[in-house]
């Protein structure tokens, strides 16, 4: 059973959020999603905000997680991704987001320096891939 399955961890860090044998995972990478199934070629990308689709089977999904970015490991036994942040789908509030959009727009209007603008830009970003991922 062990060669038909792939060890799948999910790190914040705060905790591991996740660790457990699944048939499929489906990473968004950087240069776009991509799937993990067992004897993966090695790999090291980073990880874009999106959704982490996680197959019991594979043709199930099991979990959706929502994750902020940061970085995934693939060796052919294991997809290991270290998040900045990660909440499963249904624990997103879509008026809480939408209200973050708003404001970080506002920030960015308002913005008096690059690191400001670039701030503002990164959680405009951020809250429009979480109303992406509750549309999908």
């Amino acid at each position: 059973m062990a060669a038909e399955t792939v060890e799948f961890e999910l790190v914040s860090p705060e905790k591991l959020l996740l660790s457990e044998a699944v048939a499929m995972v489906v990473v968004p990478g950087e240069d776009g999603d991509f799937g993990v199934l067992p004897r993966h070629a090695p790999l090291i990308s980073n990880v874009r905000p999106g959704v982490i689709s996680v197959y019991a089977e594979r043709s199930q999904v099991s979990q959706r997680i929502f994750v902020a970015g940061g970085f995934a490991e693939i060796t052919g036994e294991r997809c290991t991704v270290l998040a900045e942040t990660a909440m499963p789908l249904e624990e997103i509030d879509r008026q809480a987001t939408e209200q973050r959009l708003r404001d970080a727009r506002e920030d960015l209007a308002d913005a008096k320096d690059d690191f400001a603008k670039d701030t503002a830009k990164r959680q405009i970003a951020l809250n429009e891939a979480m109303l992406q991922a509750l549309k999908s």
